[in-house]
Parts: C-alpha cells; sequence; structure tokens
C-alpha cells in the first residue's frame, strides 16, 4: 500500500474559463473523502476558491502547467497555500476515464502519495526578470528576422554594399541606406560627407556598389523593415531599462557570475532569471544540468541503449549557455576550456563538444552561487598543465608512440626496412 504523504491535499484541473478544484481528506483510518466544486477564472471567484481551501485547512495543492492559464491561479493562490506546479506528463489520466472532475480527484490522488514531480517554481522577483528577459529575447529575435528580410530585398535589388562595408547595419551604412532609399541616383557628392575615414573601400567602389535595380515593391518593403528595425530597437532599449531595475538586487550574483569566461552583463542577468540564486532548490550540479537539458537521456531497453541524444528541456537556458560556451572557447583568460573543446571536436564533433562546454559552464555557475565563492582559474590552469604532461609524457613502445600521434591526428604508415 502507498505511502500517504499528504492527508488534506486539494488537486486543480486548470482550464481557460473555468477549474475544478477536488479537496482529498484522508482520516486516520485511510478512507480518502473527496469534495469537489467548480469556479470561474474571474479574480472574484479564485479569491472565493482560495478561501473555500483556507476554511477546510487545505494549504497543499496541485495543479498541472497548462499553458498559461494556471499563472493567475497560482499567483491567487500562492499567498496563502502551498502550490505545486507540475509537468501534464506526471499527472495524465488513464484514456477513457477522463472528465474534468476525474482528471482533479485523480491529481488529488497521485499528488497525496507524493507521487507528482514538482516543477521548478522560483521566487516572483525572480519571475519577473524572467518574463522580461524572455520577452527581450523575443524581440532580439524579431530583430534578426528583420535584419535578413532587409537583406533579402538588397540582394534581389543587386545592391552589393555588404561586400564592401563590414556591417549593413553601422551607422555608416544605415545613413547611406536611408539616403539610397530617398534617392536611388546618388552621387559621388552625396555619400561622401557620410562616410568614416577609417573605410578600407574607396568612396567610388561605395557608390558603385548601391548602384542596383529598384522597384516600388522592394522599395516600399525595405523602408518598412528598417522603420520596424528601429522601432524594435527603441523597445529593446526601454526594456532593458526595466530590467537592470530589477537586476540591482542580484548585483552580488551577477559579479560573480561575470567572472566566468564567456558570460556577459545581459547573459548573467538571463542565467539568474532563469535559474535564480538559491541552488538549495537542485538536488546537485547534476540535477540543473539535466533540468537545463544539457544531459544525455537515459533510455536503454533489454540491455541496448537507444538514443541518448539531449533532452528538449531548457528551451530558454540552453541556447543561451550555448552562446556562452561560444564566446568562452575564444576566451584566452581560461586556455583549458579551449583546449577541452578541441579535444572533445577532434572525437564527437562540434555540436556534442560545445554541449558539453555549456554544460561544464552550468556545473560553474552552480558552485559559484552555492558557495558564493568567484570562478577560480588557477583550477582549470592546474587541470590544463596536469592533462599536457600526461600527454606528453614518452612513449616506450612502438605500439603506444603510433596510438598517440593517431591521437593527434597523423596518419601513420608502417614500412619494412
Amino acid at each position: 500500500m502507498l505511502k500517504i504523504v499528504y492527508r488534506n491535499c486539494a488537486g486543480i484541473d486548470v482550464h481557460k474559463r473555468t477549474i475544478v478544484v477536488t479537496i482529498a481528506k484522508t482520516n486516520d483510518k485511510d478512507i480518502t473523502d473527496y469534495q469537489t466544486k467548480s469556479f470561474s477564472t474571474f479574480t472574484e471567484d479564485l479569491i472565493k476558491c482560495r478561501d473555500w481551501l483556507v476554511s477546510n485547512g487545505t494549504l497543499d495543492v496541485c495543479m498541472e502547467s497548462t499553458g498559461k492559464y494556471w499563472i493567475p491561479v497560482f499567483n491567487i493562490l500562492e499567498t496563502e497555500c502551498n502550490c505545486i506546479i507540475t509537468h501534464p506528463k506526471y499527472v495524465r489520466s488513464l484514456p477513457g476515464k477522463k472528465t474534468d472532475k476525474k482528471d482533479s480527484i485523480w491529481i488529488a490522488d497521485i499528488f497525496k502519495h507524493g507521487l507528482v514531480e514538482p516543477s521548478f517554481m522560483p521566487p516572483e522577483d525572480i519571475r519577473k526578470l524572467r518574463d522580461l528577459m524572455r520577452y527581450r529575447n523575443k524581440l532580439v529575435y524579431n530583430r534578426t528576422g528583420e535584419k535578413n528580410r532587409f537583406q533579402n530585398s538588397l540582394t534581389i535589388s543587386n545592391v552589393q554594399i555588404a561586400n564592401v562595408l563590414t556591417d549593413v547595419f553601422d551607422k555608416t551604412s544605415q545613413s547611406i541606406l536611408k539616403l539610397m532609399l530617398e534617392n536611388p541616383n546618388l552621387t559621388l557628392e552625396d555619400i561622401t560627407p557620410l562616410l568614416r575615414k577609417n573605410l578600407k573601400s574607396s568612396p567610388e567602389d561605395i557608390l558603385k556598389s548601391i548602384h542596383g535595380i529598384f522597384d516600388e515593391c522592394q522599395s516600399s518593403k525595405m523602408t518598412i523593415c528598417l522603420n520596424h528595425y528601429d522601432s524594435i530597437n527603441e523597445c529593446i532599449d526601454l526594456l532593458e531599462e526595466q530590467i537592470l531595475k530589477l537586476a540591482i538586487k542580484y548585483s552580488a550574483e551577477i559579479n560573480l557570475l561575470l567572472t566566468v569566461p564567456g558570460i556577459k552583463e545581459l547573459s548573467a542577468i538571463f542565467i539568474i532569471a532563469e535559474i535564480g540564486t538559491n541552488m538549495n532548490v537542485f538536488v546537485d550540479d547534476n540535477h540543473l544540468v539535466s533540468w537545463a537539458g544539457l544531459s544525455p537521456r537515459c533510455n536503454e531497453s533489454a540491455k541496448k541503449k537507444k538514443s541518448v541524444k539531449i533532452t528538449k528541456a531548457g528551451v530558454y537556458i540552453k541556447p543561451l549557455l550555448v552562446q556562452c560556451a561560444l564566446c568562452a572557447i575564444k576566451d584566452k583568460s581560461c586556455p583549458y576550456i579551449k583546449a577541452r573543446y578541441e579535444s572533445l571536436k577532434r572525437r564527437r564533433g562540434h555540436k556534442k563538444a560545445i554541449i558539453a562546454i555549456a554544460r561544464l559552464l552550468l556545473t560553474s555557475i552552480y558552485h559559484i552561487l552555492l558557495t558564493g565563492e568567484a570562478f577560480e582559474y588557477e583550477r582549470f590552469d592546474k587541470l590544463l598543465n596536469r592533462n599536457f604532461k600526461s600527454n606528453t609524457q614518452i612513449k616506450n613502445s612502438p605500439e603506444e608512440m603510433i596510438s598517440y600521434l593517431t591521437s593527434l591526428g597523423y596518419s601513420i604508415t608502417l614500412q619494412n626496412t
């Protein structure tokens, strides 16, 4: 018989317009009594639901994360109850016996036995910061999309300014392109005042590159893209101001993360917004790595290992850590990271190597936030020196020398003499 963990708990089946709440009370004889009520998702009714739970002494509540509909319910119940949010896959009921009432009873039943895997829920301040950072992330993606559309229009119009200037969206390029859209027949005198003194390309080459084949369709499209691009930049700037205000509270943790190679200020804020600052909510660093989707999955049957590729978890933090890892392998302050990447890349390829570096960074971040100590470069330098000495030790036999040279990428051919 399963052990009863919560003798007075509730399960909530959340929908857009209504929620179905079932209170499960278990007496000393392990007999459970159920009370079920439905409430609308209006704020007034959600407050009535909270008061009903409190009046019954039900402070432990479980609900599944259904879209975004659980958020207002959680925000109201959080003030009085211990709310557990779980992934729908952990509370999925049996097919053929599925109604709203039965779903809420099923959630309450598995929750009272402690069979629900709770999702990580950071404090309210972290959740606000997370919401803004994720919105900024979406705006950055939209900005990149507009840049790509604008570049496509330039290619269709045969404007080859990207061949003579490094960045199409820097100040000089944008000044020339906006003037070009107003007047396609520019002269050398028109663009010369807009050019920087340190440009490698000559004014004549730049003038040739912007003489394309224009039509009204592409010109209007490029104008709209540029206007949208500028408006997105303004929104990102306003959003970053609000983000920095919320992040002041976590300036000590941010400064600690800035000591990690490859991590800049906004990246540090994004990491804190995703994982919080209290590492005690995770069992260990491996738990955090698994939560972020940077560990291989367990998939074995009949002693045969199937696909062990990384999971789909961490849809926000995983791409961020990969970007930080790409910066870290170029950081000369910690040569061990690049050496580790190159070693893995030779054997497993670029993708698996960069995931391994992202996992290394996240493990370091876990211990930094847990102990409050900065990133220790000396420890990695010692590890690099130790590996270098073990790899460069004298090889005694011909087989060892051949194996060592092969590991370095050389192709060895034996000849009889």
